[in-house]
């Protein structure tokens, strides 16, 4: 509608001023009726989390995100602004987003008292109608509801019991609004007191004065579930105001986990688009899904989908890297470039203590592995079928395989490293007889061009080392693969998972 700008205009057209959650509960519904999404680029919830939010927002509540860290409770937040009608009205600079039709801070009653159906106006974004809070033990009640001001109430000669020597906090200032408080249990109990009143009675008391402030306001918290143990808790009387607890989760599936790293993960790189394998984003998404079932990783504490964002922006990098050093053009990342991704990882897998006597980077390393070894098992035929299948399976596999193995058993080996020129490192893996076939006869789709077909060889490789089939030596920068049986006498060459 066209934006009045006096409130005698916005009378005689007829507008009709809402709650924030009945104007929330009208927009939904609209884009319910219309199968208009609702939280754009929030994955794997349409069936959980989703349903949840819109009978919460359908109930008119205040809701409690409550989930581990990196589960978009955040990105859900900050969407909610989007539910709300584009523009509303207010009365014109009333700090405290006065309803035209019924005032609710001094300032706003003595100007409609004044000037009537005069009385100015002004149209406020929904943008202006948000605001979010970390909280930290450091938060006063003074932040968030407000205090009285002496020096306001000394210069214009006001008693400290009068409206206009408040000076007002974050959740008055959001009247009309939406009010967002990330991680709640970090917030003093004495703290969380304080909000008795906006949850149940809808207003706010400054202090001992009788200065009560009606509110229309929606308020929407997050919370790990850890936090209740390890850093402070959610009192019981305001955990029982909140209307709706809402639980979060992690992606139920790698097909989901993959849709998130590739929304958030920046792999586009100066207009130069990096070609990544699908078996690379498996076992990216892999490594977290072993992460959350690891005895090593502390499961209370979560393995965030972060890790998988930053370890993907990891490996482009290393292969961005590898281009620009080399002057070649295409971006496609090697097996031999997952090292790298190891910085990405180990700062956000909390360990338990027998982890933290293996080392975070032992951890991520074997992580890795088994990662690997999942997603090779996806392509190819088990290597270790012959201990539980019948001979005709077993003579099969033995025979997709040897060839390879007899190579490697003859004493021959593959060095490569992640910033040989492409030339040099296939040559070096198409010294290996059959390896070339093997990959084009079950990973034809990633085998489209020199740089392509290098890297799914080196990924049989490794999946036959992840098998413990060919041993492999990380030193320096440089990957050997060689005969398994060797590297027994020498001590060298087993797999990292086996060691632990």
């Amino acid at each position: 509608m066209q934006q009045t700008t006096t409130l005698g205009e916005l009378k005689r057209s007829g507008y009709v001023v809402l709650s924030v959650k009945d104007e929330l509960r009208k927009n939904v519904i609209a884009k319910l009726r219309n199968s208009e999404p609702l939280f754009p680029g929030i994955i794997g919830y349409d069936e959980t989390v989703v349903p949840a939010l819109v009978n919460a927002i359908l109930a008119k509540h205040d809701i409690l995100l409550l989930g581990l860290r990196g589960q978009a409770k955040t990105r859900i937040v900050r969407l909610l602004p989007g539910l709300l009608d584009e523009y509303v009205p207010i009365i014109k600079g009333a700090e405290l987003n006065d309803n035209p039709f019924s005032p609710v801070s001094k300032y706003g009653r003595d100007l409609v008292i004044e000037y009537g159906d005069d009385t100015p106006l002004e149209w406020v974004h929904r943008e202006q109608r948000f605001s979010e809070k970390l909280a930290t033990p450091d938060v006063t009640i003074a932040d968030l509801i407000g205090d009285i001001d002496p020096i306001k109430a000394a210069s214009q000669r006001l008693h400290y019991s009068h409206e206009g020597a408040i000076h007002y906090g974050l959740i008055p200032r959001m009247n009309r609004g939406i009010f967002a408080i990330n991680e709640l249990p970090d917030l003093q109990p004495r703290i969380q007191v304080g909000l008795f009143n906006i949850m149940e009675e809808k207003d706010v008391q400054i202090r001992g004065f009788n200065v009560r402030i009606p509110l229309d306001v929606m308020i929407i918290f997050t919370a790990n579930p850890e936090d209740y143990t390890n850093r402070g808790n959610i009192i019981t009387p305001l955990k029982d105001r909140i209307d709706s607890q809402i639980i979060t989760h992690y992606p139920r599936s790698v097909q989901e986990a993959m849709e998130i790293t590739g929304q958030e993960a920046w792999i586009e790189r100066d207009g130069r688009t990096a070609v990544i394998p699908h078996y690379f984003r498996e076992i990216v998404e892999h490594i977290a899904f072993e992460a959350r079932k690891s005895e090593y990783v502390d499961q209370k504490s979560g393995v965030s989908a972060r890790m998988t964002i930053a370890a993907m922006e990891n490996l482009v990098s290393n292969a961005e890297r590898r281009v620009l050093l080399m002057g070649e053009t295409e971006v496609v990342p090697r097996i031999c470039d997952l090292p790298h991704i190891l910085p990405g990882m180990t700062g956000k897998i909390e360990l338990v203590f027998e982890g933290e006597q293996e080392g975070a980077l032992k951890v991520s390393k074997a992580l890795v592995g088994k990662a690997v070894r999942e997603v090779f098992r996806q392509y190819f035929p088990d290597p270790l079928q012959r201990r539980k299948g019948s001979v005709q399976a077993q003579q099969g596999v033995d025979a997709e395989y040897r060839i390879i193995l007899q190579w490697f058993d003859a004493g021959n080996h593959v060095e490569v490293t992640d910033n040989m020129p492409t030339n040099k490192y296939f040559d070096a893996l198409d010294r290996v007889p059959g390896l070339r076939t093997l990959a084009g006869k079950y990973m034809a789709a990633s085998t489209g061009s020199h740089p392509q077909l290098a890297s799914t060889m080196e990924f049989i490789l490794d999946g036959l080392h992840q098998f413990s089939k060919i041993a492999k030596d990380e030193v320096n920068g440089q990957t050997l693969y060689k005969d398994m049986v060797g590297s027994i006498f020498t001590g060298r060459g087993r797999d990292v998972e086996e060691e632990y």
